[in-house]
């Protein structure tokens, strides 16, 4: 290069250094360099309980390294979310649930409090930069050492009987600091950029309180999309295909033939395998049912009629041709439910405009029903926007159908809505 020209060598290299400085701030790259480092990490260190022999298919073949990229974090979610599941048990068979009332007069028990301790622990182990979003936060332990007490004790008896499956989500808590600290790493505000996880610790307490269906919630967002979810419903029957009625939303109970993990990856499929108390069971391959005739559907709702407009729903489902009864549970097992094609329609229409639903009500079971083969929109057939922070506040109701379906419920969802207006 001739001497005039040195001058333009430096201007060059400012350019490449700023560039290169600048590169990381944009989406597109942040995202390449993010899942450049998650295929890595789990080329070197792949999840043993995925990769397991098994007679289904699904998991043997047709896997790439881009679907392969989040085995290690759905392994750390069943396993977390199965071990709080053992310890919400335990809370409903031998404690008299430790009742407070929050400001929005939903109840919290002292399971919400150790469920959600334990599976922030987990995921903080692993996943130590992720964020999570919860719904508990530590203030009233804080406050009240009995119940403080109470709970710490909980936390320490739940362990997976499987040493290898306890190891992998970090062991038991060390201390009660450690416990109260766990709960308020709950506090991200959400957003549409990064890795936070959605978590609710017991979803559908009323229903756990007088012994209906609830479910433990967590679910993955990576820049705010719904990735990977799980659900732990202890009341729900192992049998996928085992006839759902109005019983099986009332009086439940965790006994023999009861108790499933759901678990899905975006563009892996779901999943469904029994509750243990160790390591993870086999799991078997759902999807949605096949009907054709929307007639034959059967539709859940939620039991709460401050949740759900049952009289909305009733019309929808008598214009769409549905003679029977709807089934009323409480939590994200409806969504499980309709992914395993035990049932068809999820319906969801509060009665206030307003109302603003929270995501961790629903990222696990919207990630579960996709990837049965299902869709869920708003009720005005908008896709739920979970970037926004920690509500869908830009969405009314909540929809979920078998995709060739869907059209035909949320054109009379829409013409039931319209006509209130």
């Amino acid at each position: 290069m001739p001497p005039q020209a040195a001058p333009y060598k430096y201007f060059f290299l400012a350019l490449f250094i700023l560039a290169a400085s600048l590169l990381p701030s944009f989406p597109f790259f942040s995202r390449s360099v993010t899942r450049l480092a998650q295929l890595k990490q789990h080329l070197y260190y792949p999840s043993p309980a995925i990769f397991s022999k098994t007679s289904n298919s699904y998991f043997s073949t047709n896997r790439t390294l881009a679907t392969m990229a989040y085995d290690k974090e759905l392994e750390v979610a069943l396993l977390a979310v199965q071990r709080a599941t053992l310890l919400t048990k335990s809370v409903f068979t031998s404690h008299s649930k430790g009742t407070l009332t929050k400001s929005d007069a939903s109840p919290v028990t002292i399971g919400d409090f150790g469920a959600q301790a334990l599976i922030i622990a987990s995921i903080k182990h692993v996943f130590p930069e992720d964020e999570v979003v919860g719904e508990e936060d530590a203030d009233d332990l804080r406050k009240d050492n009995s119940l403080r007490d109470l709970v710490w004790d909980l936390v320490q008896s739940a362990k997976l009987e499987d040493s290898a499956a306890e190891a992998k989500i970090g062991g038991p808590i060390k201390s009660k600091d450690d416990m109260l600290d766990a709960l308020d790493k709950g506090n991200s505000t959400g957003g549409r950029r990064g890795r936070i996880w959605a978590l609710d610790p017991i979803d559908g307490t009323k229903g756990f309180l007088r012994g209906g269906q609830y479910a433990v919630c967590l679910a993955l967002m990576v820049d705010g999309v719904p990735t990977v979810g799980v659900l732990g419903c202890p009341n729900l029957p192992i049998d996928d295909k085992a006839n759902l009625d109005s019983s099986v939303g009332v009086d439940a109970d965790s006994g023999e033939g009861k108790g499933v993990l759901f678990g899905a990856v975006k563009g892996e499929g779901s999943t469904s395998r029994p509750l243990s108390t160790g390591a993870l069971q086999e799991a078997k391959k759902i999807s949605m049912s096949s009907i054709s005739n929307i007639s034959e559907a059967t539709f859940c709702e939620s039991v709460e009629s401050g949740h759900s407009n049952h009289g909305d729903q009733a019309t929808i489902a008598s214009k769409l041709g549905i003679t029977k009864p709807s089934v009323r549970m409480d939590s994200q097992a409806k969504y499980a439910s309709i992914a395993r094609g035990a049932g068809d329609l999820y319906l969801r229409l509060p009665f206030a405009k307003k109302y603003e639903e929270k995501i961790w009500d629903h990222a696990a079971g919207v990630v579960i029903v996709q990837e049965a083969g299902g869709e869920v929109t708003d009720a005005w057939g908008k896709p739920l926007d979970f970037g926004i922070g920690r509500t869908l506040k830009e969405n009314n109701g909540v929809v979920g159908a078998p995709k060739a379906l869907l059209p035909q419920v949320l054109e009379v969802v829409k013409e039931v809505l319209s006509a209130k207006e």
